[in-house]
């Protein structure tokens, strides 16, 4: 009975859904390469399980003061909880991913 719990409980962490938003400043190439390369962190490492929602701040400039945006790029895992925020140079994947607690 108990190895079954832990089984299940277990089985619930690998396939957790993440919910990560992305608030960068304008489409620079820069910006392009840290979506391209958290795209393809994700699809890698969590595949089918990572949603990932892009917030322009330049188009959307409200939600930067609504969400204490005060740095951009600002990446933040919304779930599973609890939330955590990686701000600023996003160029080391492993890094960021570690910083947001990621498994």
């Amino acid at each position: 009975m108990k190895t079954e719990r832990r089984s299940l409980k277990r089985a619930r962490k690998v396939f957790e859904k993440y919910t990560l938003y992305l608030y960068f400043a304008g489409r620079s190439p820069r910006t392009t390469l840290t979506i391209a390369n958290l795209k393809k962190f994700c699809n890698e490492r969590l595949p089918r399980r990572c949603k990932l929602k892009l917030i322009d701040l330049y188009k959307n400039p409200a939600l930067a003061k609504d969400e204490q945006i005060v740095a951009a790029p600002t990446l933040v895992k919304r779930l599973p909880l609890p939330e955590r925020r990686v701000v600023g140079d996003l160029s080391d994947m492993d890094l960021v991913f570690s910083g947001l607690e990621l498994k």
